[in-house]
């Protein structure tokens, strides 16, 4: 009879067997590999932390223990030990989320799933707990290597162990790579533990020293294998990193042993004081075809063949807009040596793998820390070059303080280049880049182009370089880039005319590939005799002058964009035409200010009010309902 479907909470666990949980954690990597393979979603790190889970939940009683996840995405074999086995619709509209959600389980703390942030969020709950006198609670943060490489992480270290009379408990998960590889001098003195001969040689002789007592000495050998980890850790001076911190240190553990994790975890837990356990784990452990995988040991995956991974859509010849930008910056370097990359951990899904290959040098790679990449493109800049920064849009945000205070405020030729700009669907709410727009307007001299297909990206990209005295940005959506749109014409300022109508009825403003339901929405009016100029003003930020002329001539203006609305590029054309005294009504069309939930793209841009349908229905009930001013003619300035 198979195990997991009887684990309706972690209390469960406690009447397996050793062999029972070595079942158990098989049966697991079988569903995870089956369920993920039909939905989509990140396979490789939860098939390497099942047994780490499994012993967690043992140790701990979560929910009177608090285990928060840094980062979510390696949640999965926590939500099935804690009642959530319906992976049917992972990371759809009604089903679970891909990271952990309070909605869903009182088991779930941190929903954000932006690295390195756990250990804060560990530090705040036990020193509340402290406070409020709730002494018998626990908190386990579980950690990744990769997210070590955020300085947020060194900066709650050092406040935990300011104050060490706490029941924290810090693993380390160390399996050498966040997306790929883990980089940088903390990855490689993890790496020299993780491989040191000496550590290796002492437990392999330790384990073959207690074989040859037969299974009593089996027994020993199992039941001391945590203090025996600390004592060959000690050994090897493993725990240098952090004795000065004040913080004991207990590794490193095989994560792949559940026994050992569990004497290492209890260990941790008597101690009444902050721990750190240093655990080894493989990402994709179990599962041939991303153990196979180099680049990044099926980190995420879409729909795949279960037995062999490989993807079951069908071949395309569409362009993923990461893949365009790589072959571009590349082409753009190859005949300009200014030009860098920088990538926070992501170098592959932000298509700096190609300007790598052909310069390795040219290519730096920060770990998980934007704050740090940020600031060190200002000091590029600086230097003489043109730093290139590809990040995701919802991670930006981390280090807008540095956009301001150290690119902009210093005139810094930087560039950045955000991936996944508005809505991005499975993912969810700490993943849409829904405010990139609004929250970099606010930065002096800044310059925002959004591409509306695979030429414009071209043509932006070679622009935003060009610019050496100020900051740039080019936001780019998820998915495949659209069929190139052609203009009718390019004003003298950039703005591209897509289409105009028999009249000057409407003005569109469509930023971005929001162009295609520009022109839809012109096809639909026009359909009901209402003429509309759809236009893409390329760069949204600042505002082009033809834009506040051509507002001048039409009766309504609306502004489309898959930014969030309050604050957006409508806000600011609105700002700009209050300030040259044109007075035509205008409509702000964009995402509401609120955290949107985890569904496909259209879904959710069709709850938002963002289809052409929609969009021509609010502007024909608003031109039949509001006393607009007749057209102005061509030849009238605005005031």
């Amino acid at each position: 009879m198979p195990l997991l479907p009887t684990i309706r909470g972690p209390r469960d666990l406690a009447r397996l067997t050793q062999e029972q949980l070595t079942e158990l954690a098989a049966e697991i990597r079988t569903f995870l590999v089956d369920s993920v393979s039909r939905t989509g979603g990140h396979l490789g790190p939860n098939l390497g932390v099942v047994e780490l889970t499994i012993a967690l939940h043992r140790v701990f009683e979560s929910p009177h223990d608090r285990i928060v996840w840094d980062t979510g995405h390696q949640s999965y074999v926590h939500k099935l030990l804690t009642g959530r086995q319906d992976f049917s619709r992972l990371r759809k509209r009604g089903g679970l989320s891909g990271y952990p959600d309070r909605a869903e389980s009182e088991h779930d703390i941190v929903e954000s799933s932006h690295a390195s942030s756990s250990l804060s969020w560990a530090d705040g709950i036990s020193r509340a707990y402290q406070v409020t006198g709730q002494t018998d609670r626990h908190v386990v943060a579980v950690v990744g290597d990769g997210a070590l490489t955020g300085g947020m992480t060194w900066e709650a270290l050092n406040n935990i162990s300011d104050d060490n009379n706490r029941r924290l408990v810090i693993v380390v998960n160390d399996n050498g790579r966040s997306y790929a590889p883990t980089i940088g001098g903390l990855a490689r003195y993890l790496n020299e533990v993780r491989t040191r001969r000496t550590y290796r040689d002492m437990q392999r002789g330790s384990k073959q020293l207690f074989d040859r007592l037969g299974k009593p000495g089996r027994a020993v050998y199992r039941g001391t294998r945590g203090a025996m980890h600390g004592f060959l850790s000690r050994f090897a001076m493993n725990e240098r990193m952090y004795s000065n911190l004040d913080i004991k240190y207990i590794g490193p553990v095989d994560g792949h042993d559940e026994a050992a994790l569990e004497n290492a975890l209890r260990q941790a837990k008597h101690y009444e004081l902050p721990v750190l356990v240093h655990v080894i784990t493989q990402k994709g452990r179990g599962y041939a075809p991303a153990r196979q995988d180099e680049a990044d040991r099926f980190h995420a995956v879409g729909v795949i063949d279960p037995e062999t991974g490989v993807p079951l859509s069908k071949p395309s010849d569409s362009r993923d807009w990461a893949d365009v930008f790589g072959a571009d910056l590349l082409h753009l370097a190859e005949e300009d040596d200014r030009l860098v990359g920088i990538t926070a951990a992501m170098l592959r899904p932000v298509g700096l793998a190609p300007l790598a290959e052909r310069f390795p040098t040219r290519v730096i790679d920060v770990g998980i820390a934007e704050q740090h990449a940020v600031t060190s493109a200002a000091g590029l800049a600086f230097g003489g070059l043109h730093p290139v920064f590809a990040v995701y849009a919802t991670f930006l945000g981390r280090a807008l303080d540095q956009v301001l205070m150290d690119v902009a405020l210093h005139r810094a030729g930087v560039t950045f280049v955000l991936h996944r700009a508005g809505v991005t669907g499975p993912d969810g709410p700490s993943h849409h880049g829904m405010w990139d727009l609004a929250m970099l307007q606010i930065v002096p001299g800044m310059r925002i182009a959004s591409p509306r297909d695979g030429a414009t990206l071209a043509e932006e990209l070679a622009e935003a370089v060009a610019v050496t005295d100020a900051p740039t940005v080019l936001r780019l959506p998820k998915g495949t880039v659209p069929t190139d749109v052609p203009a009718l014409e390019r004003l003298d300022d950039g703005v591209d005319v897509l289409t105009r109508g028999d009249a000057e009825d409407v003005l569109v403003v469509a930023i971005g590939v929001m162009a295609t339901q520009g022109l839809e929405v012109a096809r639909l009016l026009g359909e009901e005799g209402v003429g509309v100029t759809v236009v893409d003003p390329r760069w949204a930020v600042p505002i082009a002058p033809s834009l506040i002329d051509l507002a001048a001539r039409h009766r309504l203006v609306v502004t489309i964009e898959d930014g969030v609305r309050v604050g957006g590029v409508g806000t600011r054309l609105r700002q700009d035409m209050r300030a040259a005294g044109v007075d035509t009504a205008l409509n702000e069309i964009g995402l509401p200010d609120a955290f949107l939930p985890h569904a496909e793209r259209g879904e959710i841009l069709a709850e938002s009010g963002l289809t052409a349908a929609h969009i021509a229905k609010d502007i024909t009930a608003q031109l039949a309902g509001t006393k607009l001013p007749a057209a102005r003619p061509a030849n009238q300035p605005a005031r």
